[in-house]
């Protein structure tokens, strides 16, 4: 059976292998499909990860080791112990450090004839094309939708492919975009979910060895693509259900109506993401507006509510297993579903003030308004949640 690949190969091969390479990669180059040749391909490859953190962990650490010869890293965030959980390219003393700069020195220990590029920065529209104009291909590990689109629309626009991976909970989704030979993302997701519908993973949470599995593949699909072997997972969605140990395979078409890759495109530039996927809904922000108190004046409320000077109900609208990792004194537990499908309301005292919370203050916006929209009028909610809570006024809580 031939193992060429429908695309050529992305690089083509650099001069020499010097001998040292020759032998840390010697098991590449024994097998026959990717040989000195593809070796060579790899050495003369440019990649660059979307992210430093579940996926792009093993990622840069597998593109590391097969030779890719220069990584480039965007990430702008820093080390916090949460993120040890999954996110093996980091240690313990790394806690605090730049993400990128982290990742960097474990490439470097894993291969040192790997130049890495540093991009310690927020990729936005301002700077994705430049980022990306010197690579060969895009690994995006992203965890938001923002970023997926910006991702997916400037590789569209330069031409360029990437490799895709989503993961959450126990399941996740790996595939190729590459509009010159195939669909694109928004072939397949056109529109965003609406905002609060589909939780991420800092909400959610996710079994930290998906990120292997999730990020292996990618790196398996990156090099496929460089090497021009295999057939790449264009057009193809591949679906990873870890708790039932199953892998299946949705087939994806290129759409003629895509709003950028489509006969007609809409989209021909860059757009605000942030206002396209939304953080919050138009009805939530709207419900936020003048009803958002800060986490001193609830910690005042609380004072006064003990003391009998005011009287408020304060709420919980987070899942109950992160309700059991910490809490604000005196909440009540109400999850955020029972606030959509209208069972909450029932358990809300009509002559109370209502105080929602949850995380980070976007769950509880989403509740607000269903809570307005009930005639709850004097009804608020607190922005950045039990984080906030956590860091400004009872740092002995843990926080996730």
């Amino acid at each position: 059976m031939s193992l060429s690949s429908p695309v050529p190969p992305l690089v083509e091969p650099a001069d020499a292998l010097s001998v040292d390479e020759v032998r840390r990669y010697s098991r590449h180059l024994i097998i026959p499909d990717v040989g000195m040749t593809g070796q060579k391909r790899l050495k003369n490859a440019k990649v660059l990860v979307i992210g430093a953190g579940g996926l792009g962990s093993p990622a840069l650490l597998y593109l590391a080791a097969a030779g890719v010869g220069t990584l480039g890293i965007v990430d702008f965030d820093d080390v916090d112990e949460s993120n040890l959980q999954r996110q093996v390219i980091h240690g313990q003393s790394d806690i605090g450090r730049p993400k990128a700069v982290s990742a960097q020195e474990s490439i470097t220990e894993i291969n040192p004839y790997v130049d890495v590029v540093v991009h310690a920065e927020r990729l936005d529209s301002s700077n994705v094309m430049a980022i990306f104009a010197p690579y060969d291909l895009i690994v995006d590990g992203t965890d938001n939708f923002a970023t997926r689109y910006l991702v997916n629309d400037a590789c569209v626009l330069l031409g360029k492919p990437y490799v895709w991976g989503s993961i959450f909970r126990f399941d996740g989704q790996v595939s190729v975009f590459w509009a010159e030979h195939g669909p694109c993302y928004r072939c397949l997701y056109p529109e965003p979910p609406p905002p609060g519908m589909v939780p991420s993973c800092a909400e959610g949470g996710v079994l930290g060895v998906l990120c292997a599995s999730i990020g292996s593949v990618q790196v398996t699909e990156a090099l496929k693509l460089l090497t021009g072997i295999g057939a790449p997972l264009l057009g193809r969605l591949l679906i990873y259900d870890a708790l039932e140990m199953s892998w299946r395979e949705l087939n994806v078409r290129k759409d003629p109506g895509c709003a950028i890759c489509g006969d007609q495109p809409s989209v021909t530039g860059l757009i605000d993401y942030e206002a396209f996927c939304g953080a919050v809904s138009d009805e939530a922000a709207d419900a936020a507006v003048d009803a958002t108190i800060s986490v001193s004046t609830l910690a005042g409320w609380l004072k006064q509510r003990a003391d009998g000077s005011r009287d408020f109900t304060l709420v919980d609208v987070r899942e109950p297993n992160e309700y059991e990792i910490n809490r604000i004194p005196g909440s009540v537990l109400i999850p955020k579903g029972e606030f959509l499908s209208g069972e909450a309301l029932s358990k809300l005292p009509p002559d109370k003030q209502v105080v929602l919370h949850c995380k980070v203050g976007v769950r509880s916006a989403e509740a607000l308004a269903v809570v307005k929209g009930a005639g709850f009028a004097d009804a608020v909610h607190v922005g950045g949640g039990v984080v906030a809570w956590v860091n400004q006024i009872d740092p002995s809580q843990p926080s996730y």
